[in-house]
């Protein structure tokens, strides 16, 4: 046993199954956002405090390495493991709770949360963003913030590859 304590910020990490009793704990207004978060950039992290902002909590939820391979991203993705990737989200301050999910969108998750707020970056349509219709209809926000940094994980790996 290590003689220093864990991480506050794993406490941030939740189980599926703990989600429900974990979501009464959080103020609301909620925001909720979703992605695969590989490699953590200034665009992301830019992205989600502008999210944040929009609430007094927020739920991230990362897709598991099986649903960010099946988004084809590419081969070698994620460059790191989903319980990697929790523990650097964790560990964001504007970050309330931190969440997975294996299907190949996070419309389960959005649905457990109930969210007053749902956010995706500026690449997509407010249309096509994944649980807009049910947000909306129970008098949610649903937006698509524009990208102050035009950042991209698949670029930076590029650009690492080239070096």
């Amino acid at each position: 046993m290590s003689r220093y304590p864990a991480p506050v910020f794993e406490s941030k990490i939740v189980a599926p199954g703990e989600l429900a009793a974990r979501l009464t704990q959080l103020p609301r207004p909620l925001v909720f956002t979703n992605g695969c978060f590989d490699i953590l950039h200034r665009g992301h992290v830019t992205l989600l405090a502008q999210a944040r902002a929009l609430g007094k909590s927020m739920v991230v939820a990362l897709n598991t390495d099986a649903s960010v391979k099946r988004l084809g991203k590419g081969d070698d993705r994620p460059v790191n493991a989903l319980a990697d990737r929790m523990a650097v989200m964790a560990s964001l301050e504007c970050v309330s709770l931190v969440i997975w999910f294996d299907e190949d969108t996070p419309l389960a998750r959005i649905l457990e949360c109930r969210p007053d707020v749902l956010i995706k970056g500026g690449d997509w349509p407010i249309e096509k963003i994944v649980g807009n219709a049910e947000v909306s209809g129970w008098g949610g926000t649903v937006a698509s913030i524009p990208f102050i940094h035009q950042k991209s994980t698949t670029a930076l790996l590029e650009k690492i590859r080239r070096l």
